[in-house]
């Protein structure tokens, strides 16, 4: 089992967001050296997570994440190395899979800080190998390097990096402290809060009153961040945040949003207890976001 990290905690009334630094090294400038790399891969500390076609991988009993000792020789087009946990070098690597795999989706809630980010990273640099194995410049194949976090083309010698694709998502209250939860036509009766992708040009406050005006048609008149997430389906960074609707009228899109409507904290509660409704599971910022609301007055 990996080593748990510090708690992290944050001052979300405040808006400013703290927390501990990841437990895992990625060791940024190390990695750049083939030769450092593969003496790592060899070192009798080092372990290795494997992850499916579908970024998916096996937990143990205790629910911690399934990590190997490394085997066969080192492959640097194959063997991704995630960095250090306490000086223990931690790889990941797409191959067949033994037993019952979960998704970090299913099971990022039940797992260490640590692991969490171990899971994510592997999860986000597994399927950017799998989308990306050509040369989006000039169309060439390109080879691993940088242990991984990033692919170097011969043709045109240029070096690519994994795509972080931004993404907010946004608990919007209204001024007597009620939180707007809407959900899609496919998720049944769970509900959330909105999110939506910042596209080309925006800002992350635009993509929010975007966003909120496109889906709900609800306008906001104060925002206030709260966390981030990555979110690596397939590499999103989720943004969160708090925003006070100047508006109450709710005119969903139909397109994204199937229903939307305001809850109070008794409301919510109710309908939660008797089963009408669901909400994110607790690996998500969603959770975190509406969780936040439900302990403590909402305060700008």
């Amino acid at each position: 089992m990996i080593p748990e990290a510090p708690p992290a905690w944050s001052d979300e009334l405040s808006g400013v967001a703290w927390s501990v630094a990841s437990s895992l090294d990625r060791v940024g400038h190390h990695r750049r050296s083939a030769e450092w790399v593969a003496q790592l891969w060899r070192s009798p500390d080092a372990r290795l997570l494997k992850l499916d076609a579908e970024a998916s991988f096996t937990v143990l009993a205790d629910g911690s994440l399934r990590l190997v000792k490394p085997f066969v020789d080192h492959d640097p087009q194959r063997h991704l190395l995630l960095g250090l946990v306490e000086g223990a070098p931690v790889f990941a690597v797409q191959a067949v899979v033994d037993g019952e795999v979960r998704s970090l989706r299913e099971v990022g809630g039940s797992l260490s800080d640590v692991e969490r980010d171990v899971a994510a990273a592997a999860t986000a640099l597994i399927r950017w190998h799998q989308m990306e194995p050509l040369c989006p410049r000039c169309g060439g194949e390109t080879r691993v390097v940088d242990g991984g976090y990033a692919r170097h083309c011969a043709a045109c010698d240029e070096q690519h990096f994994p795509r972080t694709d931004p993404a907010v998502i946004v608990a919007v209250v209204d001024v007597d402290d009620r939180i707007l939860l809407g959900r899609q036509a496919s998720w049944g009766h769970r509900v959330s809060v909105l999110a939506g992708f910042v596209e080309a040009g925006e800002s992350l406050e635009q993509t929010i009153h975007r966003e909120i005006a496109e889906e709900v048609d609800v306008t906001l008149d104060r925002i206030r961040y709260f966390g981030s997430q990555p979110w690596s389906f397939p590499r999103s960074l989720m943004t969160g945040f708090f925003a006070r609707a100047s508006s109450t009228a709710v005119c969903v899109d139909a397109d994204e949003i199937a229903w939307a409507g305001w809850f109070t904290r008794d409301e919510l509660t109710a309908q939660l207890e008797a089963g009408t409704i669901g909400l994110p599971g607790p690996s998500s910022i969603a959770h975190r976001l509406i969780a936040t609301w439900r302990s403590e007055p909402t305060v700008w």
